[in-house]
């Protein structure tokens, strides 16, 4: 064997990562609302002895909530904070909590409302909000040290480079379980790394790639010296096909240069060099944007899809749906469902032939399907399923991806996100056949574009741009 295998308990587990995290952070973000609401009664009740919330205070303490409701969705007080300490996280809550108390002064002074408010009940509802907040974060810290340490939300990691830096950032995951980051072993980078008690060398950089791959590797950890950019870039290039999260540890030396873009993972310093761009917050944003579209979407076109159900079936024998095996997120293989447009018929076993112009296999109701996309519609269960969302980078055949991941560069990059039914590529006009190797690189560029510059208002331009022109394509056939 030529690797050592992945613990039983971390192959069992590793797979529930972020799901955890999720629920802690819908949690906080529920609380935090209760917070806001409970500390504004009891300040009314400490100041004025009385249960009764008067009419007048009640909409100051409702106006509060509802304007906490977006502010605190667009802050980023709910990133993940594996491994960072608590009071690195308070100025930043109590910023948005000032936000929102500000806003709902101002509600007041604009409305011009006659009642003077109590001056005392404001700062003692302020206050409460902020030590609630405090202790809704000292608890749900607290429970997710608990799941951590139980296993059940662990990252596994591996680390480039050894010698001193790399054994103290060992020893510092080893001691802080809380942060859920389980380091199986090192590689070589330089050929001469000095052996680590307890950690098991697991090879040298040529055998990186395949270790993460092989054994699903959350994060790799690179521990040189700031002045090994060649190493460094080498790393980038191995692991180019790699969906894996790649942090750069700096040397103590290079800190003040580097303070700006520097994370604190269990107090250590961590450069991001490579990350999903849908993480905390906009992973749940990203998610709760797919079920709503989805959901109003499928209640819309249910008769449409229904109506294209019978004019497959009548179009030629065969089943309604095809489904198709991609790679999704991460690069784990989903099932991709669209309506039959083609008639049925056998692959050669590896291989997957696009259609073309003219294609015999394609019938006619298929390729009006296939000329207005609506043979993609199945897809929004896709999204309900959780393995698609609605804008994201096309969903290519699995032998597809094999072809283009060693002619285009960071062609896999595109799997850190879940493929889509429409994106930024397709609004742009590259879908159909990828014929020849600079459509497909045009392609991966505009979704490697997506990415950069993800945000909730691209994907409902994006929306909008394919209801209004991406049902359209001249070279979709």
């Amino acid at each position: 064997m030529l690797f050592a295998p992945m613990p039983q308990e971390l192959r069992q587990t590793s797979y529930r990562t972020g799901k955890y995290a999720a629920l802690l952070s819908w949690s906080l973000r529920f609380a935090d609302v209760a917070t806001i609401a409970t500390a504004g009664v009891v300040a009314w009740w400490l100041r004025f002895t009385n249960v009764e919330v008067s009419l007048v205070y009640q909409r100051h303490i409702a106006m509060a909530v509802l304007l906490a409701l977006p502010v605190l969705s667009l802050s980023k007080i709910y990133r993940s904070w594996r491994g960072q300490g608590l009071f690195a996280e308070l100025p930043a809550m109590a910023g948005a909590f000032g936000l929102i108390f500000g806003l709902t002064i101002a509600y007041a002074v604009a409305l011009k409302i006659p009642v003077n408010l109590s001056r005392l009940w404001w700062g003692m509802w302020f206050l409460g909000t902020l030590a609630g907040g405090a202790a809704s974060r000292m608890f749900v810290r607290r429970v997710a040290s608990l799941v951590r340490e139980a296993g059940l939300d662990v990252r596994t990691a591996v680390m480039v480079g050894s010698g001193k830096d790399a054994q103290r950032i060992v020893d510092a995951l080893h001691r802080q379980r809380s942060a859920g980051i389980q380091v199986l072993g090192w590689f070589d980078a330089q050929g001469q790394g000095d052996a680590m008690p307890d950690t098991p060398r697991l090879g040298d950089l040529g055998q990186l790639a395949a270790y993460v791959q092989i054994h699903h590797v959350s994060q790799v950890w690179v521990t040189l010296p700031m002045s090994a950019e060649r190493d460094i870039a080498r790393i980038l290039d191995v692991l180019a096909h790699s969906t894996a999260d790649i942090k750069f540890v700096p040397d103590l030396l290079g800190l003040q240069l580097l303070n700006h873009s520097v994370e604190q993972i269990a107090g250590l310093p961590v450069i991001n060099l490579r990350e999903s761009p849908f993480d905390g917050d906009a992973r749940l944003l990203k998610a709760l944007e797919d079920r709503v579209l989805a959901t109003l979407i499928l209640l819309l076109i249910a008769p449409v899809l229904a109506a294209i159900a019978v004019g497959v079936k009548l179009s030629s024998p065969g089943p309604v749906l095809f489904r198709q095996r991609r790679h999704g997120l991460d690069g784990k293989i989903i099932e991709v469902w669209k309506f039959r447009s083609m008639r049925v018929h056998k692959e050669a076993h590896g291989t997957i032939t696009q259609a073309r112009k003219g294609d015999s296999r394609v019938t006619k109701f298929g390729a009006f399907l296939r000329r207005t996309s609506l043979d993609e519609l199945p897809q929004f269960f896709n999204v309900l399923q959780g393995t698609m969302s609605i804008v994201g980078p096309r969903p290519h055949a699995v032998e597809h991806n094999h072809q283009y991941m060693g002619q285009v560069e960071l062609y896999m990059q595109r799997h850190r996100v879940k493929p889509g039914i429409t994106g930024w590529a397709q609004v742009n006009g590259l879908r159909g056949e990828t014929d020849t190797l600079d459509k497909m690189e045009r392609r991966v560029a505009a979704d490697l574009f997506y990415l950069q510059h993800w945000s909730l208002a691209l994907d409902l331009r994006i929306v909008a741009m394919t209801v209004f022109n991406g049902f359209r394509g001249e070279h979709a056939y």
